[in-house]
């Protein structure tokens, strides 16, 4: 049997959101009204920027919008502006990640993404990092490629294992002797899944989930990579208010 390491890539490999830089972008191309992001998100963003607001409120906001704007909208515009994106940003990685991503390459072992991230992002970071395969959130679109307003999400614990799953029985995967990596409780259910779970960076909410679940809590890593350090802690590290 196989092994398979999976990476969540939000905060987990890329250092940022792929689609919050897709949303940039799409302002920069007039392809979004630059007034949608001073009068819907801005106050939010600067909020979580002045450590006041939640990153996860501020994302989920964008996140809306960005669904909104996008519909009607074709997928040669959409891809053209995912290119820019991943050619921009696609370095912009935690180096824990990267090198962990090569070692798994230089094993034989087949690597996954499983990002909430859309997938024609998603798709674009793959073949940079030439990974195994990839699932990322699907953006739907109509028989004239114009994106239709719905999506297959792909960023919640349950569609996370479910692909995971998938890529278990099409694979041969070896869960046991497995890796997953994650940095938020949407990434839970396969760092639950595997041996060998790695928590980058994790937010509160993952830590104390980890911390409360003995099961994940005996065997995971977390690492926190700041500045130019490298830091690997266990499970029963104080975290401060």
């Amino acid at each position: 049997m196989m092994i398979g390491a999976f990476f969540d890539i939000d905060g987990t490999l890329y250092r940022n959101s792929l689609m919050i830089e897709h949303f940039k972008k799409l302002i920069k191309y007039e392809v979004i009204d630059e007034l949608i992001w001073h009068s819907h998100v801005k106050q939010t963003f600067e909020e979580w920027e002045r450590r006041y607001g939640d990153f996860e409120d501020y994302l989920e906001e964008l996140a809306e919008i960005y669904v909104k704007e996008l519909k009607g909208v074709n997928k040669s515009h959409i891809e053209f502006i995912a290119h820019q994106v991943i050619k921009i940003n696609g370095e912009k990685v935690y180096k824990y990640a990267r090198d962990r991503i090569e070692w798994h390459k230089d094993q034989g072992h087949k690597v996954f993404f499983i990002s909430g991230s859309p997938e024609f992002l998603v798709s674009k970071m793959a073949e940079k990092y030439g990974v195994t395969q990839f699932r990322g959130s699907e953006y739907v679109l109509d028989e004239n490629d114009n994106f239709t307003g719905d999506i297959v999400k792909m960023w919640d614990s349950f569609n996370k294992q479910r692909a995971l799953d998938q890529f278990v029985e099409k694979f041969e995967i070896d869960l046991e002797n497995s890796y997953a990596y994650g940095d938020t409780t949407g990434d839970l259910s396969m760092l639950k899944m595997v041996g060998n779970p790695i928590a980058i960076n994790p937010n509160r909410a993952l830590y104390e989930s980890i911390k409360a679940d003995k099961n994940i809590s005996d065997k995971v890593k977390i690492i926190i990579e700041r500045k130019d350090m490298i830091y690997k802690v266990d499970s029963s590290v104080d975290i401060l208010e």
